[in-house]
């Protein structure tokens, strides 16, 4: 799976999902995709293309906050 795959299907999704849960959603989803073997560096590859997304990569990886510019930064 690529990067550009975990973004697309994580956007076409996350308007769907519950924005309470969002956060937690988003780590479960990041949790399956690495049980079924993503490695990390197409998780860091997949950085910056949504905010709740890349918190949950960064939480996964355990890195430092990434700070990006967003277009739903308002969310």
């Amino acid at each position: 799976m690529s990067e550009d795959q975990i973004a697309d299907i994580w956007t076409m999704f996350k308007e769907y999902l519950d924005k309470k849960q969002i956060d937690v959603i988003a780590e479960k989803y990041i949790d399956l995709l690495a049980d079924y073997g993503v490695d990390d560096q197409v998780f860091k590859e997949a950085i910056g293309h949504d905010r709740v997304l890349d918190e949950a990569i960064s939480y996964y990886l355990d890195l430092d906050s990434v700070e990006e510019d967003y277009d739903d930064w308002d969310e």
